[in-house]
């Protein structure tokens, strides 16, 4: 008898005859892989495995020798037949994240929106500053005021709330991200959580250690460390431009609120490339690019086979024998019409 496969439902041997089977002729159930005549499979080849289970039943109290006053060994026994199956288990049960988790996975989202409000808002000081240079020499109308006003206003209420939830939310991702790094590599946490949060916050700190953070788990990846230096750069700039704005307006001149309209509208579109520097930097720990795709790798390798191919290329018969044909038609020697007129060129020259 040839190989044969065992049906899981109807329990059917079916031989196997040019490839196995994954269907049971009979009752449609999952069919085995194939087991040789002897019965034996290694179990490198082996896609089941069997599981003794024990049959259900409460189990029973022991009962208690009174000789000895000691509880007394019982034969086990079962209410039914002990049966062998292949192991079913559970699937795993749905655990809610908690807010933590959540405000965490919140963070490519609050920092898009970061972009968006500080590009506005570097829309709406380009514009007021554009409305200053316009007064100088004519009036205002006052819709146009009135509008240049309520947009700075809402990009700068709106502005620092969602740029601090965004910053929220990066540190709690940056914590989690740490951690599953680690757990990853089979190391602890190095860092307490209070730690990371004392390093994003304090004023001062929060310049230098958020990049020493996120260096800390490049694992030397060089696309890594270069987007993270890139965004530690503009990171650093940020901060210290928003601190010369905020001596630059302690001036009370009017060409001096004028330049920190200026400032402020630098600033507002340097808010938005950190934003997505920050979010590039967060894609590129999950494998993704900017917008979230699977990110595509390429690799070079050098090329260490022959510079010609050592297996000649299959030319049909009938071509290699046209290239022959025309070769040996090249070699020819020329014919007597052809020698003749170079003779006549050749005296035509001579004096």
């Amino acid at each position: 008898m040839s190989a044969y496969q065992i049906c899981v439902r109807c329990e059917n041997r079916w031989p196997v005859t040019y490839q196995p089977r994954q269907w049971c002729p009979a009752c449609r159930g999952v069919l085995l892989s194939p087991v040789a005549p002897d019965g034996t499979v290694p179990p490198s080849r082996r896609n089941f495995r069997w599981v003794a289970r024990p049959a259900g039943g409460a189990p029973t109290t022991e009962p208690t020798s009174p000789a000895h006053g000691c509880p007394a060994p019982e034969t086990p026994s079962y209410r039914e037949m002990p049966r062998w199956g292949l192991l079913d288990p559970l699937p795993d049960e749905d655990v809610e994240p908690d807010r933590a988790e959540t405000a965490a996975d919140l963070a490519p989202t609050l920092l898009v929106g970061t972009a968006v409000v500080f590009g506005l808002a570097a829309v709406a000081e380009a514009v007021r500053y554009g409305v200053l240079l316009y007064n100088r020499t004519r009036l205002v109308d006052p819709l146009v005021l009135a509008l240049s006003d309520a947009a700075v206003w809402a990009t700068q209420v709106v502005g620092p709330v969602v740029a601090l939830a965004a910053a929220v939310a990066s540190g709690l991702r940056l914590i989690d991200l740490r951690r599953r790094i680690y757990a990853e590599r089979g190391l602890a946490e190095s860092r307490s959580p209070l730690s990371i949060l004392a390093g994003l916050v304090v004023p001062g700190l929060n310049l230098a250690m958020p990049g020493v953070f996120l260096t800390e788990i490049a694992d030397r990846d060089p696309r890594l460390l270069r987007a993270i230096r890139t965004w530690w750069v503009l990171w650093v700039v940020n901060g210290v431009l928003m601190v010369a704005l905020l001596a630059w307006r302690q001036r009370d001149t009017l060409q001096a609120r004028a330049d920190g309209v200026l400032l402020t509208a630098v600033l507002a579109a340097l808010g938005t490339v950190v934003a997505l520097s920050t979010l590039h930097v967060l894609r590129l720990f999950d494998d993704a690019d900017l917008w979230g795709r699977p990110l595509r790798r390429r690799r070079f390798t050098h090329a260490a086979g022959p510079a010609s191919s050592p297996i000649a290329p299959i030319v049909p018969a009938a071509v290699r024998e046209q290239e022959q044909a025309r070769e040996e038609q090249d070699d020819a020697p020329e014919s007597a019409g052809e020698r003749a007129d170079d003779e006549e060129r050749v005296e035509a020259v001579a004096p």
